[in-house]
């Protein structure tokens, strides 16, 4: 099925075209929740709200940009709502279903992996986790942010830099990182 057939399916409700949606983008959009959650039944009930989302909300998509973009947003304010709702922040992620982070290799050791960059941010506090998250890996900028979170720009931004410095030294002490130079430049080669 080509994206447009599932949309027009999803569209009149056909069942066939909801499932070829949610099995077309459901990995990726799991490995987003993996990112805020803090343990896989928290990130599949996070995917799972948003992919209602999704189908109740697919008539507004006016066919203007990517459509997996346009899902993806939806997923990241469903988690952004879900941590707000819930409050879940003691738990421990499953690594093992935390895939889908992709790394420049030239500019980070051959040795980091998605799940260890998974790892190592799930150690930060929830609030430092989801500006990091919603800034570098999500691309928002600090005053979306503080608009989803309802906190202030300089909040996100203050929140932002305390976050990567945190991440440095776990990274630096997990020995994932030699002792950084200058810049901490290598968390804007992360990809979406």
């Amino acid at each position: 099925m080509t994206e447009q057939t599932i949309i027009a399916g999803c569209l009149h409700n056909d069942a066939i075209a909801q499932r070829e949606l949610y099995y077309r983008y459901s990995p990726k959009m799991l490995s987003v929740c993996y990112r805020f959650a803090q343990n896989r039944e928290d990130a599949e009930d996070m995917l799972q709200e948003g992919f209602i989302k999704v189908f109740t909300q697919i008539h507004t998509f006016q066919n203007k940009g990517v459509f997996e973009g346009w899902i993806r947003r939806i997923i990241v304010h469903t988690c952004i709502n879900f941590l707000k709702k819930y409050k879940k922040f003691n738990d421990n992620i499953d690594l093992a279903y935390a895939t889908g982070l992709q790394v420049k290799e030239e500019t980070m050791p051959s040795v980091m992996q998605g799940k260890q960059v998974i790892e190592c941010i799930r150690l930060l506090p929830v609030g430092y986790r989801t500006v990091l998250n919603l800034y570098a890996l999500e691309g928002y900028s600090h005053r979306e942010i503080g608009e989803m979170l309802d906190i202030e720009e300089s909040t996100s931004r203050s929140q932002y830099t305390r976050a990567k410095a945190m991440l440095e030294t776990v990274l630096v002490k997990k020995k994932i990182i030699e002792m950084p130079k200058e810049d901490f430049n290598w968390l804007a080669t992360l990809k979406k």
